[in-house]
C-alpha cells in the first residue's frame, strides 16, 4: 500500500518532524532526545497497523516491524560492548592519564592545538567520535582557563578531527557502522577515505592555526596514575575489534557476535580483578597497581552506558523506518538520486547532515536502497560523516562539547569558521572522486 497521498502518510511525516524538532531543541528544553522518537515512532506504526488493518492486510506491518527490530537490535549489542569497554577504560583512568600527561608537557597553544586535534582524529577510528571529543576537549579547558580564543577554535579543530577521523573506519561513527553492518562496504575498504578524511581534517585547521595564540599555555604537576589492569584492558578492546573483524569477514557471522564475544573476554578479566583485588588504606593514593578501593565490576560499567544515545537509535529507526513502509523514501530516492544523479544526492546528504544529525540521514539512505557503485557508496559515507562538522549542531561531538565548555565553544563561534570548514569539506570530496576511481 502506497499511504503517501493518504491521511497516514500527512500525519507520519507531521508526528515524525514534531519529534525531531523537539530532539533539536534538546538543550533548551532539557527533553532527552530518546523520548520523543520512541513515542513519535510507536505513534507511526500505529497508523500503519490502523491502516493496513481496514485494508485487510494482516501480517505485513507486523513482518516490517521485526525486520527493523533485528536492524536495531544488531546495531544496539555492538554499541553496547564498544561503550562498556569505553566506560571501563575510563574508570581505570585511562583517558585521566592522557589528559594529565599531556597537561604536563607545557607545551604552546599552537601545539595543543595541533596535538590535540591530531589525536582526535586518530583515536576516533578505535573508540568513536563522541569520546574522543570529550576527552580531547577536557585537555583543552584544563590548559586553556581564561583563554577562550583558544578553547573556541580548539574544539572547532578537534570536532572537525574527531568526525574526520570516524568517516574512514567501522568503528568510528554510527552511519560507517551501520553501512559496514549491512554488508555494503568490506571492512577493509573503508580505508580508501583515509586520505580525503586526511584532507577534510588538514585544511581547516592549517587555516585556523594562524588565529591560534603562540604563548605557552598553563601546565599543571597533577599526575593521574592508571587503576590496575588498565592495560589489559586496552588490549582486551583490541582483541574484541579484532574478533568482531574476523567473525564478519571470514565466518560470515554478524559483526555484533564477534563483539559480544569480545565482551565475554571484559566480564571473564573482571571477574579476575575482583578476585584478586586489594583494598588499600585511605592514608594511601586511591590508584595504583597496589589496589583499588572500589573493585572493578563490568556491570557497573554497562549500567553507565549511554542509554539515552542507544534508545534514540531505536527510535530513529522505527521512525524512519515507517516513513520508507509508508512509501516516502522510495519517492525522494528517485528524485534524488534518479534526477539529480548520486554524486549530488550524495554532497547534499552531507549538507543535510550538518543540520539534521546524520544517523536518521543515513538511515534514510539506506532504506532507499540506491543503486550505486562502490566509490558513491564510500563517498556517501564520508559526506554523512564530515558533513556535520560545518555547523556545531551537526554531530554528536559538536553538541556535546557545547555543553561540556558552555560559553567557550557556542554555535556562532563555530559558525564563523563554517566556510573554512566547508572548503576542506569541497576538497576532501575533490580528493576522493580522483583517487577513488577504481575502488
Amino acid at each position: 500500500m502506497d499511504l503517501t497521498a493518504q491521511w497516514t502518510g500527512v500525519a507520519a511525516i507531521t508526528v515524525f518532524i514534531l519529534a525531531y524538532t523537539l530532539v533539536i531543541t534538546e538543550e533548551y528544553t532539557s527533553l532527552r532526545k530518546s523520548k520523543s522518537v520512541i513515542l513519535g515512532a510507536g505513534i507511526i506504526w500505529a497508523m500503519i497497523g490502523y491502516q493496513y488493518a481496514q485494508g485487510g492486510i494482516v501480517h505485513e506491518a507486523e513482518e516490517a516491524v521485526q525486520e527493523f527490530v533485528l536492524e536495531f537490535a544488531e546495531l544496539f549489542l555492538f554499541l553496547l560492548t564498544a561503550m562498556t569497554y569505553v566506560n571501563s577504560m575510563s574508570e581505570r583512568n585511562v583517558f585521566n592519564a592522557l589528559r594529565d600527561w599531556l597537561v604536563r608537557r607545557n607545551l604552546t597553544y599552537r601545539a595543543l592545538f595541533w596535538i590535540t586535534g591530531s589525536l582526535a582524529f586518530m583515536l576516533s577510528p578505535l573508540i568513536d567520535n563522541l569520546t574522543t571529543a570529550l576527552v580531547m576537549c577536557a585537555v583543552v579547558l584544563a590548559v586553556g582557563k581564561g583563554n577562550s580564543r583558544f578553547i573556541s577554535i580548539a574544539c572547532i579543530n578537534i570536532v572537525v578531527g574527531a568526525n574526520a577521523g570516524g568517516a574512514f573506519s567501522p568503528f568510528g561513527d554510527i552511519t560507517t557502522l551501520m553501512v559496514w553492518q549491512r554488508g555494503i562496504v568490506e571492512f577493509h575498504t573503508f580505508f580508501a577515505l583515509l586520505v580525503p578524511s586526511l584532507v577534510n581534517f588538514l585544511l581547516p585547521a592549517f587555516v585556523m592555526s594562524f588565529a591560534v595564540p603562540r604563548e605557552q599555555a598553563s601546565g599543571s604537576a597533577e599526575r593521574t596514575q592508571m587503576k590496575r589492569g588498565a592495560k589489559r584492558i586496552m588490549f582486551l578492546f583490541a582483541c574484541t575489534i579484532t574478533t568482531a573483524v574476523s567473525f564478519h569477514n571470514f565466518l560470515n557471522l554478524p559483526a555484533f557476535l564477534g563483539m559480544m564475544t569480545g565482551l565475554a573476554y571484559l566480564k571473564f578479566f573482571g571477574y579476575y580483578l575482583r578476585k584478586t583485588h586489594v583494598v588499600v588504606p585511605n592514608e594511601l593514593p586511591q590508584y595504583g597497581e597496589a589496589g583499588d578501593v572500589v573493585p572493578f565490576d563490568s556491570f557497573r560499567e554497562i549500567e553507565r552506558v549511554e542509554w539515552d544515545t542507544l534508545l534514540f537509535f531505536f527510535g530513529v529507526i522505527m521512525c524512519v523506518g515507517g516513513l520508507s513502509f509508508i512509501g516516502y523514501l522510495d519517492h525522494v530516492s528517485h528524485y534524488i538520486y534518479g534526477e539529480l544523479g548520486p554524486t549530488t544526492a550524495n554532497i547534499l546528504v552531507g549538507v543535510m547532515s550538518a543540520v539534521v544529525d546524520n544517523i536518521p540521514i543515513m538511515v534514510a539512505v539506506l532504506e532507499m536502497h540506491p543503486t550505486m557503485d562502490m566509490q558513491q557508496w564510500l563517498l556517501v559515507t564520508l559526506t554523512a560523516g564530515v558533513g556535520g562538522s560545518m555547523l556545531s549542531i551537526g554531530s554528536a561531538a559538536g553538541v556535546a562539547l557545547m555543553g561540556q565548555a558552555r560559553g567557550e565553544y557556542t554555535f556562532f563561534r563555530h559558525l564563523k569558521w563554517t566556510p573554512v570548514i566547508a572548503l576542506g569539506y569541497a576538497a576532501s570530496i575533490w580528493v576522493h572522486m580522483l583517487i577513488n576511481t577504481g575502488v
